[in-house]
């Protein structure tokens, strides 16, 4: 499966494979992005062009710059750039500051791994990706785009139990569920519980408190918060998490919630 302009889709996962205190677990990889420009002109502000060098990256931007350099594209349509420091990595900036750093945490103590461990396109990616590239593929002889669309279902049950062997592979007692998509399609799968979203958790526990599940006969904290996009105001967000989350992150470093 291919990117625009050739990159292949890989799979990002947990390098880092020694014991950790926390297992954060997301929806599914990012991409990086490249600003296409020709004559002067902005093509796409934000093409996914190449799987992120590592699972959560940041969006470093020399990094950023030289995977943009490596691809190939024909002169006559023009040149890709890192896009705008806001489209790399926001979500793992929102991981590291708000989350991790909050917990008391930070990338050394903590183990990452997403439901889908590929990254997928979402609907204005492929909105341009029709617009703006596959009108030109013949004529310069350039790849199909085949990186597959954001799917409704981003776990398995065997995901699932791949997912829960990761977590007893990392000896971590504590699993951070981010969204409610880990929450319906993992947790749900491999543990006993009466919830399927974050709002039914926070029906029954306040937000950023931590429960008891046992998974695989092992016991497990639980802490599920919401999304980083809602974390961080990323673009559309939902203002009632986000609030919830500032709220979480002031008791916690005020004292107020025990970690």
């Amino acid at each position: 499966m291919r990117f625009p302009f050739g990159e292949e889709l890989r799979p990002v996962v947990q390098r880092d494979r020694r014991p950790k205190r926390v297992f954060v677990l997301g929806v599914y990889a990012s991409a990086v992005h490249a600003r296409w420009r020709r004559d002067g002109k902005v093509v796409c502000q934000a093409l996914a062009v190449a799987s992120e060098p590592r699972i959560f990256w940041g969006g470093n931007a020399q990094e950023a710059r030289d995977i943009i350099s490596r691809i190939d594209i024909p002169s006559q349509l023009g040149t890709l750039e890192p896009a705008g420091a806001n489209l790399n990595g926001p979500s793992a900036k929102v991981l590291d500051e708000n989350i991790l750093a909050t917990l008391g945490h930070d990338r050394d103590d903590a183990w990452l791994c997403d439901c889908l461990p590929e990254a997928r396109l979402n609907p204005s990616q492929v909105k341009a990706i029709k617009r703006r590239y596959n009108p030109l593929i013949e004529e310069y002889g350039l790849n199909e785009v085949t990186v597959p669309m954001r799917p409704s279902v981003f776990c398995t049950q065997e995901r699932a139990e791949q997912i829960a062997q990761e977590l007893v592979d990392s000896q971590a007692k504590l699993l951070v569920l981010l969204g409610d998509i880990p929450i319906a399609q993992f947790l749900n799968r491999v543990a006993d519980v009466p919830y399927a979203s974050l709002r039914e958790y926070c029906s029954e526990h306040p937000y950023g408190t931590k429960s008891l599940v046992c998974i695989d006969g092992e016991e497990f904290e639980i802490l599920p918060l919401a999304h980083p996009r809602q974390i961080g105001a990323l673009g559309s967000h939902s203002t009632h998490w986000h609030l919830a989350h500032s709220e979480w992150e002031r008791d916690m470093r005020g004292g107020l919630i025990v970690r």
